[in-house]
């Protein structure tokens, strides 16, 4: 049996997968998450902020001495679009390993598309049919289009919970001006990508990602992430639409009290939520599905199970 950890550096959190392999299947494993803010506004300045890369480095050294503790030494991360869009990326990567000792790998939105599918492909029953994997962000959003045998479609948009919230949200709770101008940018980022998989005879839609998965939480009203309850949970659009409402009408304080949201969370759901149903309805669907398998699963079997 052999124990690997997984680290991802994303725009709203880092998070590390602790798993332990065997007969090239992952056996067991467990995820933690520390909420960092990397890329906090990045979408307007292009630079990661002092301040948020000192979060984000503390987060590394927390993970560094799980990993350690669990007894591995080799510690692979990844870092997505907030890192990738960052003029100053290389002061980040050079800080984790000159004072972490871990190498980062900045991928691009096609590779995130890329493990991401393969982490949902490897955690669900079957996939013989084409499934639309939707993975929504901090600053990006992923879609892919495949089956078990491949990927036939994946493309990234610069439309996230964090960046949609720093671009567009000033009030609390939003204002009726803001919200209106959040879903029409919205709309009008993806209404291309979208037309393109309404050509696709998709038989089941996907989500993975911190903005599903606290969607999935709040739905359940789980006082404690429990990963098996979310996992294939379904969440119908009526929901969603319920939430966008909720979120729209309470302020961040108020979200904070909410079961299910983490309260660092409490800002960017609402533009994640809006970002989710827009896709829905665009679509035409009534449901999506919720995979807790994701991009950190999808390395494993990428890269080290191979």
């Amino acid at each position: 049996m052999k124990k690997v950890g997984v680290i991802d550096i994303g725009t709203n959190s880092i998070r590390i997968i602790i798993a332990e392999i065997k007969n090239n299947k992952i056996i067991n494993s467990r995820k933690e998450l520390i909420m960092t803010r990397l890329g906090e506004g990045v979408g307007k300045t292009k630079k990661l902020s002092e301040k948020a890369i000192d979060r984000s480095i503390n987060a590394l050294k927390v993970f560094k001495e799980i990993a350690i503790k669990e007894g591995i030494s080799d510690i692979r991360a990844i870092a997505t679009s907030a890192v990738r869009d960052a003029v100053n990326k290389e002061e980040f990567v050079k800080r984790a390993r000159e004072e972490v000792k871990i190498n980062i790998e900045v991928i691009d939105g096609d590779i995130e598309a890329q493990l991401g599918f393969k982490g949902v492909v490897h955690g669900i029953d079957k996939c013989d049919k084409d499934i639309l994997v939707i993975d929504i962000g901090g600053g990006s959003t992923e879609f892919i289009i495949g089956n078990i045998n491949g990927i036939k479609f994946k493309t990234s948009l610069n439309v996230g919970a964090v960046r949609m919230m720093d671009k567009h949200i000033s009030t609390d709770p939003i204002s009726d001006i803001e919200f209106e101008n959040l879903k029409k940018d919205i709309k009008g980022i993806i209404s291309k990508v979208l037309k393109a998989i309404r050509e696709y005879d998709i038989k089941r839609i996907i989500g993975i990602g911190g903005t599903v998965t606290t969607l999935a939480a709040i739905d359940r009203k789980l006082e404690i992430y429990d990963s098996n309850l979310i996992h294939n949970y379904e969440i119908k659009i009526k929901k969603v639409e319920e939430m966008v409402d909720l979120f729209k009408r309470t302020n961040n304080e108020e979200r904070k009290n909410l079961k299910g949201l983490q309260p660092k969370r409490a800002d960017i759901i609402l533009a994640g939520a809006v970002i989710l149903y827009e896709i829905l309805v665009s679509l035409g669907v009534d449901k999506i599905t919720i995979s807790d398998y994701d991009n950190l699963e999808g390395y494993i079997f990428e890269k080290i199970i191979g």
